[in-house]
């Protein structure tokens, strides 16, 4: 099996076991914590659960920063934690009765899981002949894995007709059987993790420092001023970002879509593998700076959407369709940008720590503010009618936050180096300013 394919493979496998129970969790919360609703703490629980993947990732830099950058191939440090993750996914998926031990396990589950996503990115950058043309290739890879995760607990092809891969079960979205799923792909991606190309660590035998050994060497990146103003945009745009993955699912599944939710959420998946396929080109003629802008306002465009149409199937449909943009245009440019910045012997921790301010910091306060939001405007999450009345309240705080981060990123960022000016990106020298 060539390498490449082994890296597709990994990337298929690592989103799948993300995107299969993570997209219907909401729903399937509040089924089982529905009672909590007549406290008026459900949104809360939804949130503070959320919100595991979110610490998780805080301490993702600790897990992978100086044990795959210095000790262990970091295939090897992907494989074992995969395989830990995924028994505790099953044991996640026993619990029904107690909000505070399903959170417990699920931020176990997270800890092990949130640093594989460093993992995979830097196996990714170490084992291909140029990052800027072959990372999106293979990143694509992990979108289609997100979209078959939501074909299969949907039963669905995107809301159009029904596909029953799972006999016999109906409404699986709202019962454990993704969290089950979830844990049998992580164990066999955790065993076929060993057969990934080496990825030897390539800080071995050099100084180390309490910083290094806590994985926050990358911290050192923030002397160039023009990172530290991406990495606090970063942070911040990804407060009105935990909105869409924690709460879509449920929304348009009570305004049009039904048990077909977790299908219909898959066409920003399929929007995202056509612009994945565009970003070296775009990335070429527009650059760092503008691909993160455009990226920030697909946000504030899609809970406009969400705010002001929430009873349109169509507009529904076209604020998921976004996903492509925002996630691609984001994300995927930022973790580029960061390779390029970042010294080899730091590349993992840099792609760690990017994690921590992003899927970490950010989203774990945007978990919070939209539990807190949603109780605080008394919104009814298990119903049409909640849902149709405080949409526009929700969806449009988070639209206007998103707005303001983006204008004052596109004030504040002018790096012109070849790290980030769309006709230098060929270069393979991470920039040094």
């Amino acid at each position: 099996m060539s390498k490449t394919v082994r890296l597709n493979i990994m990337m298929f496998l690592q989103f799948f076991v993300w995107g299969v129970f993570f997209v219907p969790m909401g729903k399937y919360l509040g089924v089982i914590f529905g009672d909590y609703e007549a406290a008026g703490t459900l949104n809360k629980i939804i949130g503070g659960i959320y919100s595991t993947q979110t610490w998780a990732a805080l301490a993702a830099p600790l897990v992978v920063g100086y044990v795959a950058d210095r000790l262990f191939n970091k295939e090897v440090v992907n494989g074992v934690l995969h395989l830990i993750g995924g028994a505790l996914l099953w044991w996640c998926s026993t619990i029904t009765e107690s909000p505070d031990q399903f959170y417990w396990v699920m931020l176990t589950f997270f800890l092990c899981y949130m640093p594989t996503l460093a993992l995979v990115n830097a196996i990714t950058f170490q084992n291909v002949e140029s990052v800027e043309e072959d990372f999106p290739k293979i990143r694509l890879w992990g979108t289609i894995g997100w979209i078959v995760s939501g074909l299969v607990v949907s039963e669905s092809f995107f809301g159009l007709f029904p596909l029953p891969i799972l006999p016999g079960v109906e409404g699986a979205g709202s019962t454990n059987l993704p969290l089950k799923i979830g844990a049998v792909v992580s164990i066999f991606y955790g065993l076929f993790s060993f057969l990934l190309p080496a990825s030897p660590p390539q800080g071995r035998g050099q100084s180390t420092s309490l910083a290094k050994v806590l994985g926050l060497d990358a911290v050192a990146l923030f002397k160039n001023p023009n990172y530290l103003i991406f990495a606090v945009c970063s942070f911040l745009i990804c407060i009105p970002l935990a909105f869409y993955y924690a709460r879509t699912n449920e929304f348009v599944s009570q305004m049009a879509f039904g048990d077909r939710a977790s299908a219909v959420m898959a066409l920003g998946q399929v929007s995202e593998i056509f612009f994945m396929a565009l970003v070296p080109f775009f990335l070429r003629r527009l650059g760092v700076k503008l691909m993160l802008f455009v990226g920030m306002l697909a946000w504030a465009l899609r809970y406009t959407l969400f705010g002001l149409m929430p009873s349109s199937p169509a507009m529904l449909v076209l604020g998921i369709a976004l996903h492509g943009i925002c996630y691609d245009f984001f994300f995927v440019t930022g973790q580029l940008y960061t390779d390029r910045v970042a010294p080899k012997d730091m590349r993992t921790s840099a792609q760690a720590f990017i994690g921590l301010l992003t899927y970490g910091g950010g989203m774990l306060v945007g978990n919070f503010v939209y539990g807190y939001w949603g109780d605080a405007i008394e919104l009814d999450p298990l119903t049409r009618e909640g849902w149709q009345e405080g949409a526009a309240q929700f969806w449009l705080m988070p639209a206007g936050i998103s707005v303001a981060i983006a204008v004052l990123f596109f004030a504040t960022f002018w790096d012109r180096s070849s790290a980030a000016v769309g006709e230098n990106l060929q270069e393979t020298e991470p920039a040094n300013t």
